[in-house]
């Protein structure tokens, strides 16, 4: 069980809070997970008094939390740790105010989880320094992206630094809460079966996608200002490539496995000049079907400029300069409007040094993070009757199956879990996020550079033609 603390939620009333922090908490107190006097304060500038907040959360909450885990009790308990103060984060003062509703006496812990705008994390984190909630024993969360550019990036960090130790700075990607993430780690590191193949002699391509069907539903002033590549590639993908690509840390703990993920985008070679025509695409969706349904182009949508050239998709050829992995390419590919949703990583192994059989495929080792996780290998095996006659097959594990006895933890359950007992493994370390920057900045610079306006796809497509083009010159093609 934890140590008491006050959670205190910035952006209490948004999507971020009420769609997935509060469910999370639910369920980590009905499991109880949480010591009993941890305190959940949610912090919002609308004027809402503390019955009214707890029916909005309520509200929301059983829309998102499966009605046999929803329990009358549990929820009452739940709600006893939950208040709200109105606040608005642009105004100093108001912290002055908000320490005072606290107690500035009181020595407890406490957790700031800034589920807002980036825009905000300095000047929140600033005036909790001023009003005296920044001690010793505090931690800050802060959500992706991290600035919009290395520059930016930077100047968010030192600002972080100088009021919370790293130690003490939780740099979220829910991704890596995920169970399947973590499982690949145990996959890696923990069976001989893998290691000793994990390797450029062994292996001839990785793939890394992360493919939504939605659009930019009401996100669309943030996301065109943001793009795929900063929305998504920049975090999200490029930690999964670290945990696929990273050597095995000493020992399973936070500077460890930091560390050695730090060394992998360290070792990413540059793309710059003409590479990044070579080795890029950017897509934008036009309007199309999804589900039998018409959907608007990107242009179209709520609070998006109509001549945006937002790319809505992003396709990167990798490599990675090292031992390990030298010569075998990456290709990282995330798209809105794309034909499925899935989040996957297919590793795929060299062939047979002879080929005894006309038929066959290459093995490949399929991770799937979304929509349903689960881990299979895909192998050669003959089909039943005369003749040899071979066909792909896959040995799976569905981890809900073999698990099925347990709930599966979503990923904030778990990192939420790890912000209140300070364990910092499976989050990002300020060199991480700035070396992830350092890499992708000359891409962005060279799409303005060369006026590398997005390619158009029909939304409910794999994306446009150039994504296709980019792995098949190699001789590979999309896994589906």
């Amino acid at each position: 069980m934890t140590t008491p603390c006050d959670m205190l939620v910035f952006g209490g009333t948004g999507d971020l809070a009420l769609h997935k922090l509060l469910p999370a908490l639910y369920h980590l107190h009905r499991e109880g997970r949480l010591h009993p006097d941890l305190r959940i304060l949610a912090l919002a500038r609308q004027d809402h008094d503390r019955d009214q907040y707890q029916k909005l959360v309520e509200r929301h909450c059983r829309a998102q939390i499966a009605r046999a885990d929803f329990e009358a009790d549990a929820w009452a308990g739940f709600s006893a740790r939950l208040d709200y103060f109105g606040l608005d984060a642009t105004h100093s003062a108001e912290f002055n105010r908000l320490a005072r509703h606290l107690g500035r006496a009181s020595q407890r812990p406490r957790v700031h989880y800034l589920a807002t705008s980036p825009s905000l994390f300095t000047s929140i984190a600033t005036n909790l320094a001023m009003s005296g909630l920044a001690g010793p024993d505090s931690r800050i969360v802060l959500e992706k992206p991290i600035g919009h550019s290395l520059e930016s990036a930077e100047s968010i960090n030192e600002t972080i630094g100088r009021v919370f130790d790293e130690h003490r700075v939780f740099r979220i990607d829910h991704y890596l809460g995920k169970e399947t993430v973590q499982n690949l780690m145990a996959l890696r590191f923990a069976n001989a079966l893998f290691e000793p193949i994990w390797r450029a002699g062994h292996i001839e391509h990785v793939q890394i996608s992360v493919c939504e069907t939605l659009g930019v539903e009401n996100r669309g002033g943030y996301y065109d200002h943001s793009g795929a590549m900063r929305d998504m590639l920049q975090n999200h993908l490029l930690q999964l490539l670290c945990l696929v690509a990273m050597e095995a840390p000493v020992r399973f703990e936070a500077e460890a496995v930091r560390n050695e993920k730090l060394k992998v985008l360290e070792a990413l070679k540059p793309i710059t000049g003409q590479d990044v025509m070579d080795k890029t695409v950017r897509g934008q969706y036009a309007k199309g079907l999804i589900g039998g349904q018409e959907v608007p182009a990107y242009y179209f949508e709520k609070n998006v400029h109509s001549d945006s050239d937002t790319e809505t998709f992003v396709a990167v050829q990798v490599e990675i300069d090292n031992w390990r992995w030298a010569g075998v390419p990456f290709y990282l590919r995330t798209g809105k409007r794309m034909a499925k949703k899935r989040s996957e990583i297919i590793v795929t192994f060299k062939s047979v040094p002879h080929r005894l059989f006309e038929e066959g495929e290459r093995n490949r080792l399929v991770i799937r993070l979304q929509p349903d996780e689960s881990i299979s290998l895909q192998l050669m095996a003959k089909t039943p009757g005369k003749g040899m006659h071979l066909e792909p097959v896959e040995l799976d594990l569905n981890l809900a199956q073999a698990f099925h006895t347990k709930r599966r933890w979503e990923a904030y359950e778990r990192l939420l879990l790890d912000v209140i007992e300070g364990d910092s493994t499976l989050f990002m370390r300020r060199d991480e996020v700035e070396a992830a920057w350092r890499w992708v900045d000359p891409i962005l610079q060279g799409w303005q550079g060369y006026h590398r306006k997005p390619s158009p796809y029909p939304a409910g497509t794999d994306g446009p033609e150039k994504a296709r083009r980019l792995v098949e010159r190699n001789g590979h093609r999309w896994w589906s």
